[in-house]
């Protein structure tokens, strides 16, 4: 089986001021799709300059996530790079569903920046908490979380990679967690500063927005197969986009899944799109024998053209 290619992306959390700075400045396709972004704050001074705390607000990140790699996309294809498969981490799910065809990259920035506020709305007044557990299995975990579901929700948000899962939920039931995660051999339990309890049954609310949305909008055919958060799979029989994002919204990210059925496809080489290299270290430690390259600036790009189309 031939090697093949798959395009993974950022979610929230990568993100930094100075973000795409360069790529706007030297690439007119990148330019282009920025300067359409339909948002309702300045999203190039936000990305560019930050300040870093406003980026990090869920209702900005989100938008900003997006539009920067719908940009690297457009780079991409229109130097003749098209992946087989494409998967991202969380609001990454968008961008791979843009890359695949489901919708153009305004369209993709606007549903962006509506889940971002759906998201920011749905646990307004709540005292939350998310931390990455290092070091222990899932099942020890979900005891963990199933023992101090008395305090309130706590749940298993993330499947990043072996060794590092997320826990998400309110602030008192995530302390006691992860409390008990230590007890049960985890090597550590750090806090990750986001503003809300992400992928858990507490998003609910964001998800019941994202449902109304998706029912005034049309999904167009994909070119190539989505590795969806929700299920780490592409999508099954029965299932639709609209159901699949209506889920991940409110349920755990199968990120490790969804790298170890790309590895089964015979992907052996993986672009991941976005600020920082947080993906390719997540796959590095979930299989072997994939080669990554990260696009987050104009060296990093070059780097991928260079290897890429010099593999042709």
């Amino acid at each position: 089986m031939a090697g093949k290619l798959a395009f993974v992306y950022a979610g929230q959390g990568s993100q930094h001021a100075g973000m795409g700075r360069d790529l706007y400045e030297q690439y007119p396709s990148f330019r282009a799709v920025l300067d359409a972004a339909p948002v309702d704050f300045d999203l190039k001074t936000l990305c560019f300059e930050g300040p870093e705390e406003t980026l990090a607000q869920t209702q900005y990140t989100q938008p900003c996530m997006v539009a920067f790699a719908a940009g690297v996309t457009a780079l991409l294809r229109e130097n003749g790079i098209e992946p087989d498969f494409a998967a991202g981490l969380s609001l990454g799910e968008y961008s791979a569903l843009h890359a695949a065809g489901a919708f153009d990259a305004e369209t993709a920035v606007a549903l962006a920046a509506y889940r971002g506020k759906a998201m920011t709305e749905a646990v307004t007044g709540l005292s939350c908490a998310m931390r990455a557990v290092l070091g222990l299995d899932r099942e020890p975990l979900q005891a963990a979380c199933d023992a101090a579901s008395d305090l309130g929700v706590c749940e298993i948000a993330n499947y990043n990679c072996p060794g590092q899962l997320v826990i998400a939920g309110e602030t008192a039931a995530v302390e006691k967690a992860s409390a008990l995660a230590l007890e049960a051999g985890a090597k550590r339990c750090v806090p990750l500063h986001v503003s809300g309890p992400f992928h858990t049954s507490l998003m609910r609310p964001a998800g019941d927005a994202l449902a109304r949305r998706f029912e005034t909008m049309t999904f167009s055919p994909l070119r190539f197969p989505v590795v969806h958060n929700a299920t780490g799979l592409p999508m099954q029989e029965g299932e639709t986009l609209a159901g699949l994002l209506e889920q991940q919204v409110q349920r755990s990210v199968h990120f490790e899944d969804s790298i170890r059925w790309l590895a089964g496809q015979g992907v052996d080489t993986i672009v991941e799109i976005g600020p920082g290299k947080t993906l390719s270290g997540f796959i590095r430690k979930t299989v072997k024998g994939i080669k990554t390259y990260a696009v987050e600036d104009c060296a990093g790009l070059e780097a991928v053209l260079t290897a890429l189309k010099g593999a042709e």
